[in-house]
């Protein structure tokens, strides 16, 4: 979407400011050395690492993405990593129980569409192209004696005083010994790639710092980490498939505006900070604005023609909105709307959570009890959360999601 024809780079004090400051959580070991450096006009190397553990990025994976693209306009050489050997391990971050292992295959049929979807946020053609890199590359030649020299570099302690990891220790749950590996060799791909700095979210630091230290250890070199703000629901919980409100990068300019409509009001001055590109100074009178009584809806409005602009591009992002106002501000069914075809007698419930309408059992039990799924046309109620498919049915689920049922 952009491309460097020189390979200069950006020493101006406020734009570097901008960079490192928006959406910024924490810099180690500190924002003024590396702003420093980046003053002094040396062309530093920063890297992204996302394992490819699901079929498609999201939006948690383009702030740290967005954050790259950034540093890359400033001159400096980027590379953005697949971990499709770590991935196999799986990262243990935020998860209660050990993650499900994947194959060598499943991997790398989930990230065919990776960098496609990068390219929203970061440029892989000019003369500063982003490097793309598996980490596979270097993983896969190690022996065990590799394995065990690496590990001699870090402690027990060191390892399990990671929150997480303690939190499994006090509910009696298992903790694997490929769990405690998993930081160790992510924190190898910035020895093996000689970087200068690493991009991630803010729950990423134990791993990203895992790399810093073996990299001074290794090599007697400083590495910079900068870890970006999350988008966090109105419970605290990252947004992510793992939590079922992600936005996907492969959805429809459509499905995304719907999607993020759909975010609580809370969502929308950290949405606009972290994700788009509108002002500080513009940001700033929107939470002015919210304070005074504005309706929010306006403000979320904006914040998804933003988002799915920046993303996908303006006109989408108009057509987008019209369709959500047609659909949602006026009662009327989309015209895009999902058509599932189904065997006769199937429940309702599969064919809707196959389709990625409904997430999940819990899902679509919550959505009949609380008398959220109804017939178009009749606005009759759905009370059975067993029905079966006898017949043909178009049915509205909560507010913004649409099913038209075929019975074949």
């Amino acid at each position: 979407m952009f491309g460097l024809t020189k390979k200069t780079v950006v020493t101006d004090e406020k734009q570097i400011d901008a960079v490192l400051e928006r959406g910024v959580e924490a810099i180690f070991p500190n924002k003024d050395f590396l702003k420093s450096r980046m003053i002094k006009g040396e062309r530093l190397t920063f890297y992204l690492g996302v394992d490819p553990t699901g079929k498609t990025l999201h939006l948690g994976h383009a702030i740290p993405m967005k954050k790259l693209g950034e540093l890359q306009k400033l001159g400096h050489q980027i590379i953005f990593l697949i971990g499709d050997f770590t991935a196999m391990i799986g990262d243990p971050t935020d998860k209660a129980v050990a993650r499900k292992k994947l194959t060598k295959e499943e991997v790398l049929d989930n990230c065919k569409e990776y960098q496609k979807q990068a390219e929203s946020f970061i440029s892989f053609s000019g003369s500063n192209k982003a490097l793309l890199k598996f980490n596979s590359t270097w993983l896969e030649k190690m022996n065990f004696g590799d394995v065990l020299e690496l590990a001699s570099n870090v402690t027990h302690s060191q390892m399990i005083k990671r929150d997480m990891f303690q939190e499994r220790i006090e509910q009696g749950k298992d903790l694997f010994m490929h769990e405690l590996m998993y930081p160790l060799l992510q924190g190898y791909d910035s020895v093996a790639m000689d970087v200068d700095g690493e991009i991630g979210g803010n729950d990423q630091t134990f791993n990203m710092l895992m790399g810093r230290d073996l990299l001074k250890k290794l090599k007697n070199k400083e590495k910079f980490v900068i870890a970006t703000k999350l988008l966090t629901d109105s419970s605290g919980k990252k947004m992510g498939k793992t939590e079922g409100n992600m936005v996907s990068l492969d959805q429809t300019p459509e499905e995304m505006f719907g999607k993020i409509m759909s975010w609580s009001d809370n969502l929308i001055i950290p949405g606009f900070e972290i994700v788009t590109n509108v002002s500080v100074e513009e940001i700033e009178s929107m939470k002015q604005s919210l304070a005074s009584g504005i309706n929010p809806k306006e403000l979320k409005v904006r914040l998804a023609k933003e988002i799915v602009t920046l993303i996908h591009d303006a006109d989408s992002a108009e057509k987008a909105q019209q369709s959500f106002d047609k659909t949602f501000s006026k009662g009327e069914v989309p015209d895009d709307i999902k058509e599932i075809e189904v065997p006769h007698g199937s429940h309702v419930k599969d064919a809707l959570i196959n389709a990625g309408i409904v997430s999940s059992n819990g899902d679509w039990k919550r959505l009949i009890e609380g008398n959220a799924v109804s017939y178009v046309g009749t606005d009759e109620l759905i009370t059975d959360a067993h029905m079966k498919a006898e017949k043909d049915m178009t049915l509205r689920i909560g507010k913004k999601r649409f099913a038209k049922i075929t019975v074949k």
